[in-house]
């Protein structure tokens, strides 16, 4: 007989226990149900001041939808997901932004996060709607090999969104806000990175889109988490700064309305604090103390038309003294950003600095809101083509760089420098001016002209004096750049440029390069073949079974694989004849040709760089004899005949090694690189007589370095010459010094 389980006994502390869990989780679901409400009324109420209600009826639809999708999802803070997109939402409403943008701001997150696909969002919102959120959500359900690359793909994906509807990025950037105040709970190395991520990206986006209120508000809440100690210090210091002062800026204002209204000019002055981010960042530059930094506390005084701004400039240098050099005239040289207003520090009283802006009401509004301002103030009966102009250029720099740069990686490296926000006003022959990066040279200044002045430039005219091509540019320089119909781009100029549009330019213009000249070099090497195995050129046919057997969609395409030495081009011919009749023992019998040792040498020119390089063991030059070492995805490898390293490595695998010869009557740019070892007596001053011989024979000094071994002077060179001629030139010029034992060239560690 089986026992009975004993009965269970509920004591009175059960009871009260359960009830409590259950009294807790109906109030935790009421507390979390006024937190949603309170967020919609708010959001509501500022909707309903500039939409109709029929928009925001559909509003309402689409946080419904929203809800729905995010139901039993809580953010790290413990608050109900949906909060998020409703905080997202207010935030473009305070912007005023259409209603487009706020649906698309309550379901950013619903692509990402739930099951709702864009179709679905399309078929009830709109094509717009669910462009919009699409471009708003990551890629996270594609594989990539780093979270750098998957983060990197997901910006390139919402930068192509914007290019198309730039209420992609405003939308972005008030998410990015609140995720960056609301971000406590999360562990402080994940703060830090996301932290590091909105400065480097989304900060100088604002910036350079004029959304100067949005620029500072992310700046101080990166500033708190990657230096939080650091900015809660500076915070007690400036609020301890503000009360010592706050009887002098009575008195600055005072002095400031009397001269204006004396003057005639109708005004509005108001005060301003730097942001804390700022402060501290010019503290750093500068290496500063609070009490030195000029500009902590400013003044805005707004007026009513553009020549008022400078008949006010007028009043306040005869009020207070200014401080030379601290006057910046943004309206006659208006930032890349739009951004426009007089900028002045005089002394004021007790002769503390004190900075002044001047601007017009239109200025005013787009030194604060940048692109946004066309929402914002879209009932006014106002122009903002030039901030609008400004931010489509900028948005067009970027999907430039984009167009030209096929890895992710490589191309937020690009925008990151492009987006920085320190700049240096240049102009052209024609005076317009143009805003380029801080360190950028004559050579960025030629690919932001255009991009065939930039390929073709040779040299620079900098305010009528001649530069180099390297040249850092200053403000208020004046360029002309001298260009060559003949000139071509060289691999030296990646480390001058700067700027993102450059160098995505030179890397394109590179890689192309290097496609064309492999597929040469791989034509060359499967004529080669052919001739080898005595075999006529393929007909069409046969083109097109070879190419569906290679998986190469063009002849160019499988020419490149054999010139970068992806595919071997003897191999490469086996398959021609097994596709083409499919006979075996022919393929056999054939094999025997494809590896005979008198095969015609390969004729190379010596500066077909993308697909060639030349060995720095031996450093082979024009007249050696030579051979060449095909590696997978390298190309070429040109060693000379006699290099000990070839000997070894051609020992061991003789299949992908070739005989070359060099095109002697080809004119080439660049010298050939040759190591020489020279011994010489110990005597003073000898290493410059030596250098001496060099130049005298035409030859440039790369890199030497000597010692003294046993009284005398072993010294390892390595210098430039034009082919081997040249080289005895110079071995005929050494051999004068009667000091000199020795000379011979360098491999390796050997000399010979």
């Amino acid at each position: 007989m089986s026992k009975k389980s004993p009965p269970t006994i509920t004591t009175p502390l059960d009871t009260l226990a359960a009830s409590t869990i259950m009294a807790n989780a109906t109030a935790h679901k009421q507390q979390h149900a006024e937190l949603i409400k309170t967020g919609l009324d708010g959001l509501f109420t500022q909707l309903s001041t500039y939409l109709t209600e029929a928009d925001c009826s559909r509003i309402r639809t689409a946080f419904l939808v929203a809800d729905a999708a995010h139901l039993g999802q809580y953010r790290q803070t413990g608050e109900p997901y949906i909060t998020h997109p409703i905080a997202v939402a207010t935030l473009c409403a305070s912007w005023k932004l259409d209603g487009q943008s706020i649906m698309a701001a309550l379901l950013h997150d619903v692509l990402e996060d739930t099951g709702t696909d864009k179709i679905t969002l399309a078929h009830e919102f709109g094509a717009p709607v669910a462009n919009l959120v699409d471009g708003l959500s990551k890629l996270d359900k594609l594989h990539f090999d780093s979270k750098e690359a998957q983060q990197a793909e997901s910006f390139r994906k919402m930068l192509l969104a914007m290019a198309d509807d730039v209420r992609v990025i405003l939308v972005k950037l008030a998410d990015r806000l609140h995720n960056l105040s609301t971000m406590g709970t999360l562990m402080p190395e994940k703060r830090r990175r996301i932290a590091h991520e909105t400065l480097e990206i989304y900060a100088p986006i604002a910036h350079r889109l004029g959304l100067d209120d949005i620029y500072r508000q992310l700046q101080d809440l990166c500033f708190h988490q990657t230096h939080p100690i650091r900015a809660a210090v500076l915070e007690k210091a400036l609020q301890r700064n503000r009360g010592q002062k706050r009887e002098l800026f009575t008195k600055i204002l005072d002095q400031v309305c009397q001269a204006f209204e004396q003057a005639g000019l109708d005004v509005e002055l108001s005060g301003r604090e730097k942001n804390l981010a700022s402060i501290y960042q010019k503290m750093k530059a500068k290496k500063l103390s609070l009490s030195k930094v000029l500009d902590v506390y400013a003044f805005r005084i707004i007026v009513k038309t553009r020549s008022d701004c400078y008949v006010g400039l007028g009043v306040l240098h005869g009020l207070f003294k200014f401080v030379p050099g601290r006057f910046k005239d943004y309206i006659s040289l208006t930032k890349k950003n739009g951004y426009q207003s007089l900028h002045t520090t005089v002394l004021g009283p007790y002769g503390t600095p004190v900075e002044f802006q001047i601007r017009t009401h239109d200025m005013h509004r787009i030194a604060e809101s940048g692109i946004a301002t066309h929402w914002l103030y879209k009932d006014k009966d106002i122009s903002f083509s030039d901030v609008q102009k400004q931010s489509h250029l900028t948005l067009q720099s970027l999907f430039h760089i984009q167009q030209k740069t096929n890895d992710s990686i490589e191309f937020l490296e690009h925008i990151k420098v492009d987006l920085s926000p320190d700049a240096v006003y240049v102009f052209t022959p024609k005076s317009r001016i143009l805003t380029l990066p801080r360190h950028a040279t004559a050579l960025d200044f030629a690919y932001s002209i255009h991009t065939d002045i930039g390929s073709h430039a040779v040299s620079a005219r900098i305010n009528d004096m001649d530069a180099s091509l390297s040249t850092e540019l200053h403000n208020g320089d004046r360029i002309h750049i001298v260009t060559d119909p003949a000139a071509k781009p060289h691999l030296s100029w990646m480390k001058w440029v700067k700027t993102g549009k450059a160098r995505s330019e030179l890397r394109h213009y590179f890689k192309s390069q290097r496609l064309s000249e492999s597929a040469h070099l791989g034509q060359q090497l499967f004529k080669q073949a052919l001739e080898t195995a005595n075999l006529p050129n393929p007909e069409v046919e046969m083109w097109e079974k070879l190419l569906l057997d290679s998986g190469c969609k063009t002849k160019e395409e499988l020419f490149s694989e054999i010139g970068l030495g992806i595919r071997d081009a003897n191999i490469t011919i086996q398959r021609l004849l097994m596709v083409s009749q499919n006979n075996v023992s022919s393929v056999v019998q054939t094999s025997e040709l494809l590896v005979k040792p008198e095969v015609e040498r390969l004729v190379i020119r010596g500066d077909e760089m993308n697909t060639l390089t030349l060995s720095k063991c031996c450093h082979p030059i024009r007249g050696d004899a030579i051979v060449g070492h095909l590696l997978r995805r390298q190309g070429l490898i040109v060693h000379t005949s006699d290099c000990p390293t070839a000997r070894t490595q051609r020992a061991h695998d003789n299949l992908r090694w070739i005989n070359l010869e060099w095109d002697m009557d080809a004119e080439l740019a660049d010298p050939f690189s040759v190591a020489l070892h020279i011994v010489t007596t110990d005597e003073r001053g000898l290493l410059a007589k030596v250098a001496s011989k060099i130049s005298e024979a035409g030859a440039n000094i790369e890199v030497v370095h000597s010692q003294v071994i046993h009284n005398q002077v072993h010294v390892d060179i390595t210098i430039d010459v034009t082919d081997r001629v040249h080289l005895a030139q110079v071995f005929k010029s050494l051999r004068t010094l009667p000091q000199v034992n020795k000379i011979a060239r360098r491999f390796g560690h050997r000399s010979r």
